[in-house]
């Protein structure tokens, strides 16, 4: 691995890197409005509403990510929808993070003290009241380092979508494997930079949770 390598080929990783970040930080923000509202319809007294989200919850959890990638992706290409490789990247990794961030939801908001939501009932709250203003904000305090978590766990796979071109940073590397036919080096490049991204964003989540800890 020359000078000369890493100037011809380094931008690229770059590139890959900026593509991977931006990828699973959307893929988190729709993961949390879905997760939150199928966390809120699991807990649903409503069977019309908490069985739905159950079965998607088991589905999703139940299949191959890869798989969820190929349906969606070729699925709107049959339905002739057009929309960019970025946007089905999106798309297929938040409805599959919904999944999971609804447990993580859900097991935040049942974590809440029940006494909450009967002191916002009494002050005159209905209960969809009291669970934006009261439950869900404290739900929220608790899970923020689950959800970073799943932000960093998303950055990795994340990589799946290079199976089907998207220009994330396993597609640059296996561009540059090409070019340079090196089967090795490019990888370990990628993993690298894997490696990095995720200590990075570790490390800003674990200055998050101390500073949680002392505001409490």
């Amino acid at each position: 691995m020359s000078i000369e390598f890493l100037q011809t080929y380094l931008p690229l990783y770059f590139q890959g890197a900026g593509y991977t970040v931006a990828l699973s930080f959307f893929s988190v923000i729709l993961g949390v409005l879905l997760g939150s509202g199928l966390a809120i319809a699991k807990m649903s007294s409503s069977k019309w509403f908490s069985i739905p989200a159950h079965a998607y919850i088991q589905i999703v959890r139940g299949t191959p990510l890869m798989v969820q990638l190929f349906i969606i992706y070729y699925g709107l290409y049959v339905l002739n929808v057009d929309l960019p490789d970025f946007a089905s990247g999106v798309i297929t990794i938040s409805l599959n993070s919904a999944a999971y961030i609804a447990e993580i939801i859900r097991a935040g908001i049942q974590a809440v003290d029940k006494g909450q939501m009967e002191a916002a009932r009494s002050i005159g709250m209905n209960q969809n009241l009291a669970m934006r203003k009261i439950i869900y904000p404290q739900a929220l305090k608790n899970i923020l380092p689950a959800l970073g978590n799943e932000f960093i766990t998303l950055m990795k796979e994340s990589s799946i979508v290079s199976v089907i071109g998207m220009q994330d940073m396993m597609f640059k590397a296996k561009v540059v494997a090409g070019a340079t036919f090196m089967p090795f080096t490019p990888y370990i490049i990628a993993a690298i930079f894997y490696f990095i991204l995720t200590t990075i964003f570790t490390k800003l989540l674990e200055i998050y949770e101390r500073r949680l800890k002392q505001s409490d």
